[in-house]
C-alpha cells in the first residue's frame, strides 16, 4: 500500500493537510479544481528560481488567499516590493473579480523539502552533472539538516543509455507503511537531450505521536468485578 501510493495523499487528515482548502457547490467544483491547477502551474513556472516548496490556496465566496512557501522569498518580493506588486496584478487578471490575498513565507529548512531536493537533482542532471553525485549530495545535505531518512530515485535513459532504467539510494529509515510517520514527497523532471528523466524524493522527518485522550473523550467504561471473599464470589450480594 505505502510503497505505491503518494505518501502525502495517503496521510491526508492524519499528519498532512490539504493544499486546496475550500467548500463550494458541487456544480462549480470542476472549475475550481482546474483553476487551482492553473494557478500552481503558473506560479511554479514563473517563480521556479525562487525555490517554491509548496503553494496553499484557500477560497471563500469573495476572496482567494494564496500562500507561497519559498526558499528565496527575496526573489519574489523584489527591490522595494516591485516584483510582488507585478505578480499580484498578473494573478488578479487570472482570478477575476475576487479579492486576492497573497502571502509569501520563507522555507526555513529547504534541505528538508522533498520538492526542492527533487528539483535540485533535476537541475544538476540538466547541467550534465553525474546523477549519482547529485543524488549523494542531496542525501548528505538532508541528513545534516536533521532528516531521519531519505530516499532518492531517478528513472530514464541515465547517461544516455539505450534502455531506460531506475536507480535509487536510501539512507536511514523511510517507513512508507507507517501512517504516523511524517514523510515529505517531491517529484521533478529533468529535460535532457536523451529524453525526460524523472526524479522522486522521500524524506522521513520523524513520527507524530498519538495525542493523549482528553477528559471529554468518551471511552467504554470498565466493568467492575464482583467482590470476592477469600477467593470466592459473594453470592449473597445478588440475593440482597
Amino acid at each position: 500500500m505505502g510503497q505505491k501510493t503518494n505518501p502525502i495523499g495517503l496521510r491526508l487528515g492524519i499528519n498532512k493537510n490539504w493544499r486546496s482548502r475550500w467548500f463550494i457547490n458541487y456544480n462549480t467544483m470542476p472549475e475550481n479544481v482546474l483553476g487551482d491547477y492553473e494557478l500552481r502551474k503558473f506560479l511554479k513556472k514563473k517563480l521556479y528560481y525562487a525555490g517554491i516548496s509548496d503553494i496553499i490556496i484557500e477560497r471563500t465566496a469573495k476572496k482567494i488567499r494564496i500562500t507561497i512557501f519559498a526558499a528565496k522569498p527575496g526573489i519574489i518580493i523584489g527591490k522595494g516590493g516591485s516584483e510582488i506588486e507585478a505578480l499580484k496584478a498578473e494573478l488578479q487578471k487570472r482570478i477575476g473579480n475576487k479579492e486576492l490575498i497573497l502571502n509569501i513565507k520563507e522555507e526555513r529548512k529547504p534541505q528538508l523539502s522533498a520538492q526542492l531536493a527533487a528539483e535540485n537533482v533535476a537541475t544538476q542532471i540538466e547541467r550534465r552533472v553525474a546523477f549519482r553525485r547529485a543524488m549523494k549530495k542531496v542525501i548528505q545535505s538532508a541528513l545534516k539538516s536533521g532528516a531521519k531518512g531519505i530516499k532518492v530515485q531517478v528513472a530514464g535513459r541515465l547517461n544516455g543509455a539505450e534502455m531506460a532504467r531506475t536507480e535509487w539510494y536510501l539512507e536511514g529509515r523511510v517507513p512508507l507503511h507507517t501512517l504516523r510517520a511524517k514523510i515529505d514527497y517531491g517529484f521533478a523532471e529533468a529535460l535532457t537531450t536523451y529524453g525526460i528523466i524523472g526524479v522522486k524524493v522521500w524524506i522521513f522527518k520523524g513520527e507524530v505521536l498519538q495525542r493523549k485522550m482528553n477528559s471529554d473523550d468518551t471511552a467504554t467504561p470498565e466493568r467492575k468485578a464482583p467482590r470476592r471473599r477469600k477467593g470466592r464470589r459473594n453470592v449473597n450480594a445478588k440475593k440482597n
